[in-house]
């Protein structure tokens, strides 16, 4: 009779188990939505890859400091006309896209913070190597990270406190500061070294360019695909949050295209802070999420900042794909950042140029 008994247990919790669709170590079961803690390959794999890819980010930012020269990287820094337009695209736009965003969709409350946690975000390094293929304003490309992320410092925990009221308790959402202090340190430094190379030996400053404007490339992949392979247990999401992931990382490069042509920006720098809005620091986002939500919470949130990097990185090929395809139609000798410059440094000195911080607002190709 008790063997029977456990027989049938035995039974009913094997048809139990299978029903969910879930793995046996899963931590959260829901129908088919799973969420798979770290198992030691994850945390090894995660450790090794992590140092390496740190590593080569290092590198790639070096070599993007070899196309910065000193004199135009301060001349955006004491004239911040171009800076200021990207923050206020990336602390402006961004923030209240996600917040309109979430109430068209009517998603969830937790879902709705990790939409407004990335739209608050900073912007990723990566937009400065992409910047580099669409021929952007590589000096102000640097300069707009690495000021949006020091004033990610302020504008994070002000945006989220005035977005996240009728959601949840701003106190909730754990800032890692520490996270972003490296952020800048690691953009910083490696760009500060190719500034003093590109400045000391311009020769060699422009092979080292080219060499890492090819493996950032290589490196941006790479990323995306290691990311699906670490959080493959986690792609049971709501179709809410794809079709939010699709639509704001398109947002984000359309709108601030298109209040940096409002404010006079060339095209070259349109081009510029069009990707710096769009392209998000998504790994300090799941940094977010992470530390300050539960295990059943994250359930529901976990994927959207890698579901985000995926499409702002293929909007982003898009966007190559379509400027290298419009530039090899065009046929010009020389390209429009050159154009640009020139008739910027023939108006240097004009009292317009003086009116909007040394940046011509009526350049038209």
């Amino acid at each position: 009779m008790q063997t029977d008994l456990l027989s049938q247990q035995l039974n009913a919790g094997s048809l139990a188990k299978n029903s969910t669709g879930c793995s046996a170590n899963a931590t959260i079961c829901n129908g088919t939505s799973c969420l798979l803690p770290e198992d030691n390959f994850n945390e090894t794999l995660s450790i090794i890859l992590s140092t390496v890819l740190t590593i080569m980010l290092a590198l790639v930012m070096f070599s993007m400091g070899c196309n910065v020269e000193l004199k135009k990287f301060l001349g955006h820094i004491k004239r911040p006309w171009g800076i200021f337009v990207g923050f206020l695209c990336q602390f402006g736009i961004m923030p209240l896209t996600g917040f309109l965003l979430a109430l068209i969709f009517n998603v969830l409350p937790i879902q709705a913070v990790v939409v407004m946690i990335m739209g608050c975000c900073p912007g990723g390094t990566a937009s400065n190597v992409i910047a580099y293929w669409v021929d952007g304003d590589m000096d102000l490309s640097i300069s707009m990270t690495t000021c949006s992320t020091l004033f990610a410092m302020g504008m994070m925990p002000l945006c989220l406190f005035i977005y996240t009221k009728m959601w949840t308790d701003s106190d909730a959402i754990v800032l890692p500061y520490n996270s972003i202090g490296l952020s800048l340190v690691a953009l910083v430094v490696p760009v500060s070294f190719g500034m003093y190379v590109n400045h000391r030996w311009p020769s060699k400053a422009k092979v080292i360019l080219k060499i890492g404007s090819i493996v950032g490339a290589i490196l941006i992949v790479v990323i995306a695909v290691v990311g699906g392979i670490l959080y493959r247990g986690s792609w049971n999401i709501s179709p809410k949050l794809w079709l939010i992931g699709t639509i704001f990382p398109a947002a984000g490069y359309s709108l601030g295209f298109l209040l940096a042509r409002v404010a006079g920006l060339s095209w070259h720098r349109c081009r510029t802070v069009s990707l710096e809005t769009g392209m998000q620091n998504s790994q300090l986002c799941s940094t977010i999420v992470q530390l300050s939500f539960t295990p059943e919470q994250l359930e529901l949130m976990f994927t959207f900042p890698l579901v985000y990097s995926i499409f702002q990185l293929l909007f982003a090929l898009l966007i190559l794909g379509a400027y290298r395809v419009y530039r090899r139609h065009r046929g010009k000798t020389k390209t429009d950042i050159d154009k640009t410059e020139g008739k910027e440094d023939s108006k240097s000195t004009s009292s317009h140029a003086k009116i909007n911080g040394g940046f011509v607002s009526n350049e038209t190709k």
